[in-house]
């Protein structure tokens, strides 16, 4: 069994946000494999269904970005996930733009949420697929820049990156993650 998470603040107010992506992939694996991510608990919204024969807990935390460990931690403790089987989908300020990329296990870097996560769970060691959002111009403008409102056209720019992501986190669970990570970065 996996657990599949996707990070991001509650929908709908921070829908087509920067910060959002790692939700937007987890939507297009849960409407491919036709997973209904609408049950309440662990805090947060969560569907179980199978992804080509292996069952998935698909998992979109409500605390707000900043708190995603407490609600992984709960589910992930509860259905006894390995921590090798848990997948998580976030947005990342420190590759490009649309750039995708696969990591076995690491620390947060600049990611408040990913931080939150190794916190509750003790652990470094699961994958995540990280979706390149870029940096803003000033420092200081990190906060507004990642969950600010993107225009039509600025969202378009990550579609590609979104799809690229969603399918990498099913060739994670199809191949296992040494493939996938051969096969797409």
């Amino acid at each position: 069994m996996y657990l599949i998470v996707g990070l991001g603040n509650p929908e709908p107010e921070y829908s087509k946000t920067r910060h959002n992506v790692g939700f937007d992939a987890l939507n297009l694996v849960a409407s491919k494999y036709k997973i209904d991510v609408n049950k309440k608990g662990f805090d947060g919204l969560y569907g179980i269904g199978e992804i080509e024969g292996e069952k998935v807990i698909l998992l979109k935390p409500q605390t707000y970005m900043n708190l995603s460990g407490k609600s992984i931690a709960q589910i992930k403790n509860f259905y006894k996930i390995p921590d090798e089987n848990m997948i998580v989908s976030y947005d990342d300020i420190d590759l490009g733009e649309g750039v995708v990329k696969i990591r076995k296990k690491g620390g947060a870097g600049t990611h408040n949420g990913m931080r939150s996560i190794i916190n509750e769970l003790h652990t470094t060691n699961f994958p995540r697929v990280r979706i390149g959002t870029g940096m803003p111009e000033y420092k200081e403008m990190l906060v507004s820049y990642v969950i600010e409102k993107l225009k039509d056209e600025e969202y378009e720019k990550l579609v590609p990156a979104i799809e690229k992501a969603a399918k990498d986190i099913t060739d994670i669970v199809k191949h296992g993650v040494d493939y996938a990570m051969n096969l797409n970065n």
